[in-house]
């Protein structure tokens, strides 16, 4: 249940409001007095205030009442703080509106447009406590995944990269393989990084093999190796990437571009540890770690025969996926920054630029129009010009008016809101301290 704490010296003012709210399950306390209102403020929880104007019997000016709203606003920035004032001063109570307080009632109040403005303002008000909590939960639990894990200098803030960062530490305590899937460049290798960072390998080697750089027919000898003479070119024997991997960890990258053959031995050394180099008899025997990743759709090469299936259920133990980075637009401007070098900015329009792009080559991409950018750049501020994206989009015709609203469509949705300028300024899609100014700005008086 919320609480209204009402600051008035007029007993009956409270008894009245008590009862209206409480017909609203809306709970009230009551002080007389500004010094009592910021008592009872500092002894429990408050949703709302609402607060006279004036508290003795020999003043009208309203100053009393500013000053006690500069005190609250001062002590409690974010409390939502409705004026309780006479007709007379409805000027005061929108000055102090501009300055913050969240709305005014003007005496004889109208119960339906009072409730439903306190209902408003109540809901918001959970709103922005339920917002803070969760962010310092979002705060409590990245301190802890920082604080508990080596995450190799991955740069991130988006919510959904942490659960990805999440779920692969925890799955790196275990030795099962992993599938990090992804569009390219979203950094599915820096996952692969961070899973050997927290493994029980990680004083081992990391080795990374991008089985799409490499033509299919040496594939097979970069991964298991080969004996001199075991192909064209072959002078010497050399160790394959699972050797060279042992007591450690092996990424492979774009294991959708292995061969059949190459497929079906990677296959048996997932199973037993055991492989042959290219030319060689002799059995070999290594512990190693694999994590793999694609951009491919593994299901669909396996539908045309390209992929084995079983190969395709061992490796994908586990599956990471990593989004896109139009889809965690929370790491674009840390990303930004961390690509920057050293003493260069960027300028409000370069960032507003770099959060509008959609990002098709993803985290690549934006560290190479970054860097390109500072290159170009001859002061230390970098401009939305030298980043050389596309232009943005202008502001849609309906989107102008919805934040520049003129008289008629002001006048329009306060008969709409029943005279409840909260609401209409919601309509508006305005905060109340901007409609207030727009329309002082107008000429509309606030009644």
């Amino acid at each position: 249940m919320s609480t209204v704490l009402i600051i008035d010296d007029n007993p009956a003012v409270a008894i009245a409001l008590d009862v209206l709210f409480s017909l609203h399950d809306i709970r009230t306390v009551h002080a007389d007095s500004p010094e009592a209102g910021l008592a009872a403020l500092q002894a429990g929880e408050i949703d709302l205030v609402i607060q006279d104007m004036n508290f003795r019997a020999d003043t009208t000016s309203g100053d009393e009442g500013a000053a006690l709203f500069a005190q609250i606003h001062a002590r409690h920035p974010q409390l939502p703080v409705v004026l309780l004032t006479a007709w007379t001063h409805l000027e005061s109570a929108v000055g102090l509106i501009k300055a913050g307080a969240a709305d005014y009632v003007a005496k004889p109040w109208d119960d339906h447009k009072l409730v439903t403005t306190v209902g408003n303002l109540l809901e918001l008000s959970a709103s922005r406590r339920e917002l803070g909590r969760r962010r310092a939960r979002e705060q409590r639990e990245r301190h802890a995944l920082e604080q508990g894990h080596d995450l190799c200098g991955v740069v991130w803030a988006d919510a959904s990269t942490e659960r990805v960062l999440t779920l692969a530490v925890q799955v790196a305590r275990s030795e099962l393989p992993v599938l990090v899937t992804g569009p390219n460049g979203v950094g599915k290798e820096k996952i692969a990084q961070i899973i050997h960072a927290n493994s029980a390998v990680r004083d081992g080697p990391f080795v990374a093999l991008n089985c799409g750089a490499l033509p299919a027919e040496l594939i097979e000898a970069e991964l298991f190796g080969a004996d001199a003479g075991a192909y064209t070119g072959a002078n010497r024997a050399r160790e394959g990437k699972f050797e060279v991997a042992d007591r450690g960890t092996l990424f492979l990258d774009e294991i959708g571009n292995l061969p059949l053959a190459g497929q079906m031995k990677l296959l048996r050394v997932l199973e037993t540890g055991r492989f042959e180099r290219l030319g060689s008899n002799r059995e070999r025997q290594v512990r190693v770690r694999v994590v793999s990743a694609t951009n491919a759709d593994l299901p669909a090469l396996i539908a045309s025969g390209r992929f084995r299936e079983d190969l395709y259920y061992r490796l994908n133990a586990i599956e990471l996926k990593l989004p896109p980075l139009a889809e965690r637009p929370d790491d674009i401007l840390p990303l930004a920054r961390h690509f920057l070098p050293a003493g260069r900015r960027l300028r409000r329009d370069a960032e507003q630029a770099l959060l509008h792009h959609r990002w098709p080559g993803n985290v690549r991409e934006l560290r190479n129009v970054v860097q390109r950018a500072a290159l170009l750049s001859a002061g230390d501020d970098i401009g939305v010009a030298a980043l050389g994206l596309p232009a943005m989009e202008p502001v849609a015709p309906a989107a102008a008016t919805a934040a520049d609203p003129d008289r008629a469509q002001i006048e329009a949705a306060i008969a709409r809101a029943g005279g409840v300028l909260a609401q209409a300024a919601a309509e508006l899609g305005l905060s109340r301290q901007a409609l207030y100014r727009r329309m002082d700005k107008l000429g509309l008086r606030p009644d």
